[in-house]
């Protein structure tokens, strides 16, 4: 797949990023560079590779979902600097 100005003009509308004419074959040629490695690591064999969520092995935390006390408006809003009916009270930031 190879990039031209044309497309790289595209891409820039559709980013909305303002680019000159003059920077048009160096950002055509550095995406050209990264769709070129993109494609090499689309030929590693990974047929037999475990998908993994991190590069440590790890197990994940769990607890015991336990349903417990709920209805805690007046202890969560207690250190809040306003607080009405159970809500915070914050400044009006729209006019």
């Amino acid at each position: 797949m190879s990039v031209d100005q044309n497309t790289v003009r595209h891409i820039a509308r559709l980013a909305r990023i303002a680019v000159r004419e003059d920077e048009l074959p160096a950002l055509a040629g550095e995406l050209n560079t990264i769709l070129d490695w993109v494609e090499q690591l689309g030929e590693v064999d990974t047929k037999d590779i475990e998908p993994m969520t991190s590069a440590v092995a790890m197990s994940m935390k769990m607890r015991d979902d336990v349903v417990t006390t709920g209805n805690l408006q007046k202890e969560v809003t207690a250190n809040a600097p306003g607080a009405e009916d159970g809500f915070y009270v914050v400044p009006k930031v729209v006019e």
